[in-house]
């Protein structure tokens, strides 16, 4: 019962789905019913043309046979009558063909002559057993002679146009001269004209030189009078051209519209007449396209050659390195009328060789103006180094040291010199200001408008390998380089450079270092979209180059201020008689000039520098008195305790003392902070008077001279070192130094020491 009941609900659902479906397609059961109905009414009308048109069908067939049945006899007679007709015409254009060619030539219709002729050469070849035959072809072949040696002459003329001149090449051709004598008569008459091009570019170079070496001597007379300064480079620009020469822009253009216009149309006109043109019959089999084009290969590949090495020559000429506007539009129309000579002549090696050309004008271009920077940056430190020269007005009464690099305040009406953060700010200045104008205008080669700039063959190389690594990276080694070169020994380049400029050019590396350098780099890679997909030199590297630059004339300017200062000190104690001198009433000159020179310099170093972090200096560092200064009675205080009997050697008591005291680096690596610089320039200076005293010797007084002169020292140098013990320890070594070498070692006392350096 529940299988039943399960199954009436089947067929109950199966009933519903059919009525459904009844019920959608009812509407299309009445559409498909009217459309039966209406074809069956259709088909029976068409039923009825079929029969009328049977009908018409089977009348024309009988009435078609009729009329041929009727005119069977005469359907012969009608095509022979046909043929006879078609004979006589031809016939009769053979027997007029002799006067129509002589017509033809009288009119210079050397087309149609020729078109007439090819027309009856076969009839003619294959009747020329019969006589009256063999009598047209031989007046025809006359004639046609005739016509060969007119289109040979004008072949030669050298006045024929290119048009004129493929009618006759393929006019010969059809009258079946040798093709590789064609090829060669054609390009010779072709290499003629484009000679006479190159012979126009070449006059006109030749007088642009002539031109360029009058103007250049002009320049060189009246260039004393208009020299620039840096200073005001950011209102002029230094990069001017040498002389005014023909426009390189005309130049370019007169070749592109008259030498490479006419090798267009010379190679488009070979191609036609013999590569592209169809062979037929023996022709065919003389494979004159392959000849032909090697012909054409090698001809373009010499006079592009010539054409190269004059435009090669005109952009060598290019030497200003002004506006590049005009250099840029020539590259460009020179580049983009090369694309057209590769479209004619797939796998010539004349675009290639062009594009090679503007590549090479790109790096020469840059050359040029890594030239123009590093000879504007070596002018400049020139002009600093005049700057620095120029006699200074004193500041409080204390002249200005080391080259004069200390600006004073001068009297009213008078112009006050620049000092040292002027000159390096003006020079910094202009130096980055160069940099942009540079970028400015290389940056032209890079404009959209340009064909060749978008090209992977010339950006990515030109952007990267050119203007950041051959230009900015290389500017900037060069003035790491050529500042390193500065450090050079005395007696050498560096030993007449003014110590400021050391200074200067040492705080200019270090902007650089610091700050400069990625700045320039980062501009460069913004403006030009630098990829880097070739190494290129790191930021990283270029800061570590201008800070190894900056350290190394740091240290020299260390060195050379020391070593001036150590001038003094050896003089003053290599020209005294230190045994026989009197008793000191006061302090030496060269002591107060040791202490001037070393303000000076203090007021120098802070110009451009920090003052950097010094040790705490103890209450009494101005009154602090030597221990060595008693160290002949300290010696002697405590030899008893080591040898009772005799006394203790005191040079190996002041062994024993350095053993236990800290090292001193003299020459050591200096600090970018005014403390480290004074510090290095003391220590040199000191030691360098401690190795002269050793020299020596001395009697009483001189020991109490030099116990006289450290402590003056003393009260004044421990303020510019980093720590003050170093100033104390140094000292010690020089009075301990001089008592050991005393006759008669007797001490001054420390009060009238202390009287005579506050006298002084």
């Amino acid at each position: 019962m529940d299988q039943e009941n399960c199954m009436v609900k089947q067929i109950r659902s199966l009933d519903s789905d059919m009525q459904t479906l009844v019920y959608e397609n009812y509407n299309k059961f009445i559409s498909a019913t009217d459309t039966i109905r209406k074809m069956k009414n259709d088909f029976k009308k068409m039923e009825d043309e079929m029969d009328c048109l049977s009908t018409n069908m089977a009348a024309i067939t009988e009435f078609s046979a009729c009329i041929s049945g009727t005119l069977q006899g005469q359907h012969a007679q009608i095509s022979k009558l046909s043929g006879v007709h078609t004979l006589l015409r031809k016939l009769q254009f053979l027997f007029e063909l002799p006067a129509r060619l002589n017509k033809c030539l009288e009119l210079q219709a050397y087309t149609q002559a020729v078109n007439s002729h090819r027309r009856a050469r076969c009839v003619l070849q294959m009747y020329c057993h019969m006589p009256s035959f063999r009598g047209i072809q031989d007046d025809c072949q006359a004639i046609m002679e005739q016509l060969a040696q007119h289109l040979r002459q004008k072949f030669r003329d050298g006045g024929t146009s290119a048009k004129e001149l493929s009618e006759c090449v393929e006019l010969l051709l059809q009258l079946d001269e040798p093709a590789e004598e064609l090829c060669d008569k054609f390009l010779c008459h072709a290499q003629t004209r484009l000679e006479a091009d190159l012979q126009g570019l070449e006059e006109e170079l030749r007088v642009s030189t002539a031109t360029d070496v009058a103007g250049g001597s002009t320049h060189k007379s009246s260039s004393g009078a208009n020299s620039i300064s840096p200073s005001e480079s950011s209102n002029s620009s230094i990069f001017l051209s040498l002389s005014a020469r023909t426009d390189i822009l005309e130049f370019i253009d007169r070749g592109c519209n008259e030498f490479v216009s006419n090798l267009c149309l010379v190679i488009a006109s070979y191609q036609e007449l013999f590569i592209n043109r169809p062979q037929e019959g023996e022709l065919a089999s003389k494979n004159i396209p392959q000849m032909a084009n090697g012909k054409l290969h090698t001809f373009v590949d010499s006079l592009a050659g010539r054409y190269f090495s004059l435009v090669e020559r005109r952009i060598q000429e290019e030497k200003g390195v002004g506006d590049n506007s005009l250099l840029v539009r020539a590259l460009d129309r020179f580049h983009r009328r090369l694309q057209a000579v590769s479209k004619l002549l797939p796998g010539s090696a004349v675009p290639s060789q062009g594009t090679e050309i503007v590549v090479q004008a790109a790096r020469e271009r840059i050359r040029q103006y890594l030239c123009a920077l590093q000879s504007f940056y070596l002018d400049s430190l020139t002009d600093v180094r005049q700057a620095l020269a120029a006699p200074r007005l004193t500041v409080g009464g204390a002249g200005a040291v080391g080259g004069g690099a200390l600006g004073g305040s001068g009297p009213p009406g008078k112009d006050a010199p620049p000092s040292l953060p002027e000159l390096l700010t003006s020079l910094s200045n202009s130096i980055l200001n160069q940099i942009k104008t540079v970028l400015a205008s290389v940056h032209l080669f890079t404009a959209k408008d340009i064909t060749f700039s978008n090209k992977p063959y010339f950006k990515g190389e030109f952007c990267s390998q050119g203007v950041r690594e051959g230009l900015v990276v290389s500017f900037i080694k060069f003035i790491c380089q050529s500042s390193r070169q500065f450090c050079e020994s005395a007696g050498d380049r560096g030993g007449s450079t003014p110590p400021a400029l050391l200074l200067l050019l040492s705080r200019l590396c270090q902007d650089y270092e610091t700050s400069t350098i990625s700045y320039i780099l980062t501009l460069t890679d913004e403006q030009f979209l630098v990829q880097h997909h070739s190494p290129v030199t790191a930021v990283t590297a270029l800061c570590a180059e201008a800070r190894e630059a900056a350290q190394k004339l740091l240290n020299h300017y260390v060195k050379v201020q020391g070593l001036i200062i150590s001038q003094m000190l050896r003089k003053s104690v290599e020209t005294r008689d230190w045994v026989n001198t009197i008793e000191p009433r006061n302090v030496r000159a060269v002591m107060k000039r040791v202490v001037e020179d070393t303000t000076s310099i203090d007021v120098q170093v802070g110009l451009l520098y920090e003052e950097g972090v010094r040790k705490a200096h103890s209450s009494d560092s101005s009154k602090r008195t030597f221990s060595v200064y008693s160290s002949s009675r300290q010696q002697m205080r405590y030899t008893p305790s080591y040898t009772p009997s005799a006394p203790m050697d005191t040079n190996l008591l002041s062994n024993i003392h350095k053993l236990f005291s800290e090292r001193i680096d003299i020459f050591s690596p200096v600090e970018f902070n005014k403390v480290s610089v004074l510090t290095g320039i003391i220590k040199i200076s000191l030691k360098t008077f401690l190795e002269c005293v050793r020299l020596r010797t001395f009697g009483r007084y001189g020991l109490q001279q030099i116990q006289v002169d450290c402590h003056y020292l003393q009260l004044y140098l421990w303020r510019f070192v980093s720590d003050e013990n170093l100033v104390h320890f140094l000292l010690d070594e020089i009075v301990g130094s001089a008592a050991h070498r005393c006759l008669d070692p007797s001490p001054m006392e420390q009060s009238v020491i202390e009287v005579i350096c506050e006298r002084g």
